[in-house]
């Protein structure tokens, strides 16, 4: 599918030029940092030199004194702890950090996921009979729990109560706990809306040092975990999370946990890691146990403290990943198939696909997988325990959270985000919800909508990138949501050689500008271009600069992104 190029807002050229000229850089990234708000010298500074000292103050979110008063009561009175958290990445890696943290104070303390399959999302009935028939009085959820109400009373009822660490939208009503931390609840004044579940935790975990004037590194030592969190879960890498990313990158690549340390290995890629890198190489590898099996195994691994069972641990992950690419490819051919059997679809903004057998823990990826078929707001629904369960995935700029609380009425439950959610409900309800998800959506989003961008930062020349020039784009990173890599566009581009493919559609080139120096060039999924570069003949490139390592050379090479030449428009 042809994409838009869409050119990015250019900020104050003022400002542009006078950061150009005191950080001595290229005009071009000086607009670049402009349009993305860092538009004076000090915010460039502290952009590109992140410091832990910049965190903000844990206290200021609202209910961090009673978390913190509460967790004191429980640790001075021996009481019993659960962390409690999802089964996704950001869920495992919070129960981690919240469980290692505390495990340093207690030993009266334990974790709990539930089971994807069994239990659901989010705080379960099975999982507070757990805690209550166990003696646990504390519990401290995880990357869920902001729209537990009726759980949390029925908790109080066992002499059970709750610390919710979440970073998903409330509802109306909060739940009764003992502490509700959640920036995004509406009375929070913190500063930072966007921490991931892993965050909060973290916040909690500086919060108690700070109270108790305990070291840094106590709360530290998990940045790396932190870091992984905000990878996977695709929250926006700035402020904040910029600074945990970029320190939590350092301590992977440095020093990493022994349970990430272990995957790393057994990954085949044990160093120099990226975001992105953990996005595709970490992430998936850690969500495959809740998927496939238990996401306690991932946990497990993630607190480990020993090489050899930590090997282990992530022997077990790498091959329940494996498991679930293969469920992966079967499922994604099997809704493909469906749909394209449906000529109802024909002309539809959405699309809604169900099969009773599909595994619950893969349906998110396949919905993904959907997405990037027929760009449009995507359910991909299963039979669980008598329900429809589903994962719902949107395209950029649909508010996806906003069109499923318009079906609220038809669903057993839903949470989520813009971008991605789950849901449940009824079987005798998935045909009305189909249809009003449809009727929802197509009332309002626009054509436009439906068609993939890709933001373009700046027009340049070949003749401005030089060594220097992709050094200062090095040190933009993390790159993630809201700080993505700058693109590039560059027209009259020629090919020098004959177009290359590799692998099954790839493309390989070689590209110059009339009078610039010969680039090397790499376009994945972009075979299709082959027989259309011709020599002398003009075309327009979309890229990102990167540096290419090869036996230890280092060049630099652009990751083309689109193409356009006078046949594609």
């Amino acid at each position: 599918m042809e994409k838009r190029w869409v050119q990015a807002v250019k900020g104050n050229q003022e400002n542009a030029d006078l950061l150009a000229q005191q950080l001595t850089i290229d005009l071009s990234l000086a607009e670049i940092l402009v349009q993305r708000g860092i538009d004076s010298f000090d915010k460039a500074r502290d952009f590109f030199r992140p410091q832990m000292a910049h965190l903000h103050d844990p206290f200021l979110m609202k209910d961090m004194d009673k978390a913190v008063l509460r967790i004191d009561a429980a640790l001075q009175n021996g009481e019993k702890i659960l962390v409690y958290g999802d089964y996704d990445v950001d869920g495992t890696t919070s129960v981690a950090l919240t469980y290692g943290f505390f495990s340093g104070f207690t030993e009266a303390i334990e974790y709990y996921i539930p089971d994807r399959h069994k239990e659901g999302y989010g705080i379960s009935t099975e999982g507070i009979d757990h805690a209550a028939a166990n003696g646990f009085t504390l519990i401290i959820a995880l990357d869920c729990g902001i729209k537990s109400v009726e759980k949390v009373a029925y908790a109080t009822t066992m002499g059970v109560d709750f610390i919710i660490c979440d970073h998903h939208l409330p509802g109306d009503v909060l739940p009764d706990a003992a502490a509700v931390l959640d920036p995004k609840r509406a009375d929070c004044d913190y500063p930072f809306k966007e921490l991931a579940g892993c965050g909060i935790g973290f916040k909690l975990a500086q919060a108690y040092c700070q109270k108790h004037q305990l070291p840094p590194e106590k709360y530290e030592q998990y940045l790396d975990l932190v870091m992984v969190s905000i990878a996977a879960d695709i929250v926006p890498v700035e402020g904040e999370n910029r600074i945990l990313a970029h320190h939590g990158l350092v301590k992977l690549n440095k020093k990493p946990c022994t349970g990430l340390k272990a995957l790393m290995e057994i990954s085949g890629k044990n160093k120099d890691y990226t975001l992105t890198d953990v996005v595709f190489v970490l992430a998936p590898r850690i969500n495959a146990a809740g998927r496939m099996d238990h996401a306690s195994q991932a946990v497990k691994m993630l607190i480990c403290d020993e090489d050899l069972l930590a090997q282990e641990q992530s022997s077990f992950i790498n091959l329940q990943n494996t498991e679930r690419k293969t469920s992966d490819q079967n499922m994604t051919a099997e809704a493909l198939a469906l749909i394209g059997e449906c000529e109802i679809l024909m002309g539809k903004k959405t699309t809604v696909v169900y099969h009773e057998s599909w595994n619950k823990g893969v349906i998110g990826i396949v919905a993904s997988r959907l997405i990037e078929k027929y760009y449009r707001p995507t359910v991909v629904l299963t039979a669980s325990n008598g329900l429809l369960t589903g994962s719902a995935r949107s395209v950029a700029g649909f508010d996806l959270y906003e069109a499923l609380l318009a079906c609220e009425d038809l669903l057993v439950q839903f949470g989520g985000h813009k971008f991605a959610a789950g849901l449940t409900l009824k079987p005798e309800n998935m045909e009305l919800f189909s249809e009003r998800f449809e009727n929802i959506v197509a009332a309002t989003i626009t054509e436009e909508l439906l068609r993939p961008e890709l933001g373009v930062d700046a027009m340049i020349e070949f003749s401005q990138i030089i060594p220097k020039f992709q050094r200062i784009i090095a040190q933009m990173a993390p790159f993630g949501p809201h700080n993505l890599a700058p693109v590039f566009v560059t027209h009259n581009v020629f090919v020098t050689t004959k177009p290359q493919v590799v692998g099954i559609k790839h493309l390989k080139l070689m590209l110059k500008q009339q009078n610039s120096i010969i680039f090397e060039a790499i376009g994945f999924g972009l075979a299709e271009y082959e027989s259309l570069l011709q020599p002398n003949e003009p075309f327009s490139v979309c890229y990102t600069v990167e540096e290419n390592v090869w036996k230890d050379k280092r060049s630099l090479q652009l990751n083309i992104k689109a193409i356009k030449t006078n046949i594609t428009g």
